[in-house]
């Protein structure tokens, strides 16, 4: 049987493919479908133990079975318009849009939340720009996920989340949350959970470029 292979950041550079079509033998499973990549391709195939694979845009068990004209996609760890005003875009991000785009209620307190490209990274010290790449439709299905759990873990909170993609320079926002809520408390605690959240899950991969060389974040490369 055929499926159809997608690749993203390190992944993507190294096997020099944004997409395959792979075969792989009638009941195959996910586990299968890792060890064909690795043969097929070995500059990976020391990190493919650290990817998470998910099919037809949910991440799945190494256990599935998998069927004809499934789309698999190789996911990198991350560096870390639904309801919630969830949005991916190559277009600036800005605190301001993201709470004009909370909805409507009756709120007390928003508390908001910006991530700043910085001079320093995680492995550069001479951070000139950051380039976002992300799965774009999976990681807006992941973010109105993570928004939906805060909000039915917050009664009455209400949720902005918007990342931006493409390369930024230093000082340019990457992501800007709002949670707003009828009080503090719960509109802080939704908001920091909105971003550690995003951080852990969301298929959002950034690298570094820095005038001594460059590195994704989020994978020992």
């Amino acid at each position: 049987m055929k499926v159809e292979v997608l690749y993203f950041a390190m992944l993507r550079e190294r096997i020099r493919l944004d997409q395959e079509t792979v075969e792989l033998p009638a009941g195959a499973r996910v586990a299968d479908a890792r060890t064909a990549i690795a043969a097929r391709h070995p500059s990976v195939a020391a990190f493919l133990g650290q990817v998470t694979i998910a099919v037809n845009r949910a991440v799945a068990e190494e256990t599935r079975a998998l069927r004809e004209g499934d789309e698999l996609a190789f996911l990198p760890p991350v560096a870390g318009g639904a309801a919630q005003a969830i949005r991916i875009s190559a277009e600036p991000v800005t605190i301001e849009g993201a709470i004009a785009a909370l909805p409507g209620g009756d709120h007390g307190a928003v508390v908001t939340f910006a991530g700043i490209v910085r001079r320093r990274g995680h492995h550069l010290a001479d951070v000139v720009r950051l380039e976002y790449e992300a799965y774009r439709e999976m990681a807006e299905a992941v973010l109105a996920e993570i928004a939906d759990e805060i909000e039915r873990e917050h009664p009455g909170v209400r949720l902005c989340i918007h990342h931006r993609v493409g390369a930024l320079g230093v000082g340019e926002t990457a992501v800007a949350i709002a949670a707003a809520a009828a009080h503090r408390a719960p509109a802080f605690e939704a908001c920091r959970a909105a971003i550690d959240r995003l951080k852990a899950r969301a298929p959002i991969w950034k690298k570094e470029i820095g005038e001594s060389g460059e590195a994704w974040v989020g994978l020992g490369a």
